[in-house]
């Protein structure tokens, strides 16, 4: 895994912790075949750290989000948040995009997950752009949790129109289908 550490608000990388980021990245890698990118977000402020963990794919992209009082406590758990995520969605994702090609080949198919169960800062409004994927509702739903965001924009590949998906108030999803 090719792994980029980097700091914002002021933070100076040290060679440690992008040592120790390497180093706790190695306990995801093992859920791949192929060498991914990850991209790793230190961030201070003046009560806590935070650390922002992204590994995108061709067609999700995984993430992490953590704030701590500690930077390598933040990196401990933002690990642990991002593997906990592979770990819940993993045969979900294989399962219903494996007719998409390359899909399939992104996870170790021998993976044991039970056997590996056991062992706010306001931010600049800023502008992104993003490409459209056709899918379902539920791999835009997937996509969504895994994401870790408030709505999934995605084209519907039924009625090809642009939908939204989001999380309700009360942990439900819902879907804004657009004419």
């Amino acid at each position: 895994m090719r792994v980029e550490v980097r700091g914002k608000n002021g933070f100076e990388v040290t060679d440690a912790i992008k040592d120790y980021a390497e180093d706790k990245l190695q306990k995801v890698e093992r859920y791949f075949k192929q060498a991914l990118d990850a991209f790793v977000v230190c961030k201070v402020y003046s009560d806590h750290h935070k650390v922002e963990v992204t590994i995108p794919t061709k067609y999700y992209t995984m993430r992490a989000e953590v704030a701590d009082e500690d930077m390598y406590a933040a990196i401990d758990l933002s690990i642990d948040k991002l593997e906990s995520q592979i770990r819940k969605h993993k045969s979900k994702i294989t399962r219903s995009l494996q007719q998409r090609d390359g899909v399939k080949d992104i996870f170790h198919d021998d993976l044991d997950i039970e056997a590996l169960e056991k062992e706010l800062v306001q931010q600049p409004v800023r502008k992104k752009e993003i490409v459209l994927e056709e899918m379902t509702v539920d791999e835009a739903i997937t996509a969504l949790k895994m994401l870790d965001h408030d709505f999934f924009i995605f084209r519907d590949d039924k009625t090809k129109q642009v939908s939204v998906a989001y999380t309700r108030n009360d942990g439900t999803f819902g879907v804004i289908e657009t004419e």
